[in-house]
């Protein structure tokens, strides 16, 4: 039992997960309940990922939290409902079973530490990983076997779909209390091996306007909003959970870009509107319409969550001649050997034809930089000792 022993040490990664439902405002701001379910692909941990170290021991005198290196703040409210949430399933199970009182280790304090391999705030997801991270990690010190859902989304509410791998449903449940509020897996990462995703990275400074104030101000204002929550939401979900299973991607696709349009329009109908699209973000749309027009079929797909990056959805059989056209429209400005990171892309000629169908002024270092990658499983427990981000003493190892 974890209770004889002074110091419980657990690290666990988990993924980014990038939405094709998107979700976009809550019933309840506290519980963090959505106002529509919505639908996400979990993205591989071989290219984005959060690692997290949680330890418990009788010898810690308070709960303690380090991201990405640096103390941080443990009493940040979300942090907070996670750790009560933990700890209150732990003492269920317990209390549910007729062995011994409480085990001590319910008690003890917790010392936490996290890095995510990406930019944290720069639209790339990190608060999702980051809290499934946590409650998977917490969950495995405090010996909680339940359903993470409710946990993890006290944290972020996305955060809920990056506890499994594949297609995962966030459903948005009836209840108040939240009980039905859960995360479920529509397919797994072997589902559609071909599917590919490219992260166009446009610019790693943190957003204007926080995703929690921006999805509250538009509950508050978007008359349009509620409108796809109630009328336009349900029927997607169904439909994209068909266009999963039956892999297929010109449905997908297309459904996919119809709902990112849809989320950045409700966020121009809140007053004062919000905008999260640059214009290196348009250009992106653009070229995605052109190169499509150009093959008469839905090749490639762009997402936009609340951030200037584009998510690229396509076929392993279509990356190579995308990745080209990308770097036409956007030449990369100096570190054109970085510009690629993740999966290797073969380069590949462009067809004159297509130069010609994409007609677009090049924007040179309008894209950063690109991530290829695909998708991926749930949270993974890494056992090796040399993994954990805290030493013996419960404090940050020190990166040699």
């Amino acid at each position: 039992m974890a209770s004889e022993n002074p110091l419980v040490a657990v690290t666990c990664t988990a993924p980014v997960n990038i939405a094709v439902i998107k979700y976009w405002g809550k019933r309840d701001e506290e519980l963090i309940l959505p106002i529509n379910s919505s639908l996400s692909v979990t993205l591989h941990q071989d290219q984005l990922k959060t690692t997290t170290t949680a330890v418990i021991s009788k010898d810690f005198t308070e709960d303690q939290i380090w991201l990405n290196g640096r103390k941080d703040d443990i009493g940040q409210p979300r942090i907070q409902a996670c750790l009560r949430q933990i700890r209150c399933l732990a003492r269920k199970q317990r209390s549910g079973q007729e062995e011994d009182p409480l085990p001590l280790s319910l008690s003890y304090k917790v010392h936490i530490a996290s890095v995510n391999n990406f930019p944290t705030a720069a639209g790339l997801a990190s608060s999702a990983s980051g809290y499934a991270c946590l409650a998977y990690a917490l969950a495995q010190v405090y010996g909680v076997k339940s359903d993470l859902s409710e946990v993890a989304r006290r944290g972020s509410g996305s955060a809920c779909r990056s506890l499994y791998g594949g297609f995962v449903e966030w459903q948005m449940g009836e209840q108040a209390d939240g009980k039905d509020s859960v995360a479920r897996q529509v397919a797994p990462e072997s589902h559609w091996p071909e599917l590919r995703v490219l992260i166009l990275v446009v610019s790693a400074e943190k957003k204007m306007t926080g995703s929690t104030v921006g999805m509250q101000t538009s509950v508050e204002t978007s008359p349009l909003l509620r409108f796809r929550a109630e009328a336009v939401v349900p029927a997607r979900m169904a439909e994209m959970i068909r266009y999963i299973r039956e892999r297929n991607f010109e449905g997908f696709g297309q459904l996919t870009m119809k709902d990112s349009n849809q989320f950045h329009a409700t966020c121009l109908d809140t007053f004062p509107p919000i905008s999260y699209l640059s214009d290196t973000s348009r250009h992106i749309i653009h070229l995605v319409h052109r190169f499509n027009a150009h093959h008469g079929q839905t090749k490639v797909a762009y997402t936009f969550d609340a951030g200037p990056n584009a998510v690229i959805f396509t076929l392993d059989d279509t990356v190579a001649e995308f990745v080209a056209a990308v770097k036409h429209s956007f030449p990369p400005e100096s570190n054109s050997d970085r510009f690629l990171k993740g999966l290797p892309v073969r380069p590949a000629p462009l067809s004159d034809e297509l130069k010609a169908s994409l007609g677009m002024d090049p924007t040179p270092g309008g894209i950063k930089y690109i991530i290829a990658t695909q998708v991926g499983p749930g949270p993974q427990i890494l056992d090796q000792p040399h993994a954990h981000l805290l030493g013996p003493d419960g404090l940050p190892k020190l990166v040699a």
